[in-house]
């Protein structure tokens, strides 16, 4: 199910927590808004999920106006940063709550239930943790039983607040794998964030969001080249990197070269695609400069924000 956000404002008294944010994911891609606390990502995640209604604007969730629709309506699961869960319950009840109160014409068998639950726990790695009370778990398992009570209801659309936020860093990376999982199964995920660094590798899409107002998205590699003005090529070479440096001051697309002293490197940010990046090393091996390795810097999400934010907060 794909998600499109359109011009959505909200409003809190005299306070602005979105302002005309629009926003598309197509489905089943994984896409993060990031943005520092208080910026309005949680806003926008509680009207996707309908529990926030927009003062302005349009939500369309496959292509159909949700706008009006109740929470039950939208085929939406939502992950909250702290989980949420019901204390008095066990895992199992925990995960099973959304099932059971779902009205008596739609709510599944007993049958049903109990077989769609162990399901579940198995593909978070729970199985073995029914029994047990939210008190007895990690964070990081808590986490999981959150994603699962989200699944439970089978939504199209799942949503997830600062997944990684208080875990460590076992769990981070046991949620993105899962995370990763979830969408090769198709479902189009959407996750809040302010910690970056492991969002890059599985990302298809990002938005920043600064004091309530998207201010640049898209693609990770897309925004990066957008932001920085092209590509950053390493090229370490054998020896006299002065020379390289002076020949590729002569080259087209070279917007400069210099020593990156951190990677005993030549640090180029060049404006060339990856036909003109060949073209780039051929020149060099074809002019006696003996290189050693040719690398695209990869993408650093830290740095993209850092450049498209001014560190603006409510």
């Amino acid at each position: 199910m794909s998600i499109q956000i359109d011009r959505l404002t909200k409003r809190f008294g005299s306070f602005t927590a979105l302002n005309e944010v629009s926003l598309t994911i197509p489905t089943g891609q994984l896409a993060a808004v990031l943005g520092p606390s208080g910026s309005g990502k949680t806003t926008l995640l509680r009207i996707i999920a309908g529990l926030e209604m927009p003062d302005e604007g349009q939500l369309f969730l496959h292509g159909v106006d949700a706008t009006p629709l109740s929470a039950r309506d939208r085929q939406v699961g939502f992950v909250f940063q702290h989980y949420a869960l019901f204390r008095h319950m066990t895992v199992f009840e925990n995960v099973a709550f959304g099932l059971r109160v779902q009205p008596r014409r739609s709510r599944p068998s007993e049958e049903e239930i109990r077989g769609r639950v162990k399901e579940l726990l198995r593909l978070v790695e729970l199985e073995d943790y029914a029994s047990r009370m939210p008190s007895q778990l990690s964070g990081g398992q808590r986490q999981r039983v959150a994603l699962a009570r989200a699944l439970a209801v089978r939504p199209k659309v799942l949503l997830l607040d600062e997944p990684a936020s208080g875990l460590d860093p076992r769990a981070r990376i046991e949620i993105k794998e899962l995370l990763k999982e979830l969408k090769s199964m198709g479902k189009t995920i959407l996750i809040s964030s302010h910690i970056l660094p492991e969002l890059a590798d599985f990302c298809n899409k990002i938005g920043i969001i600064e004091k309530g107002k998207l201010v640049i998205s898209g693609g990770v590699q897309e925004i990066m080249r957008q932001v920085r003005g092209g590509r950053v090529l390493l090229v370490r070479v054998l020896d006299e990197p002065d020379r390289a440096i002076e020949l590729l001051e002569t080259m087209e697309g070279i917007l400069s070269a210099s020593v990156d002293e951190v990677h005993s490197a030549i640090r180029i940010e060049f404006a060339g695609d990856e036909t003109a990046q060949h073209a780039l090393l051929r020149r060099l091996i074809e002019n006696g400069v003996r290189v050693q390795s040719f690398d695209e810097v990869q993408t650093d999400l830290e740095e993209i924000f850092m450049k498209v934010t001014r560190g603006i907060v409510s």
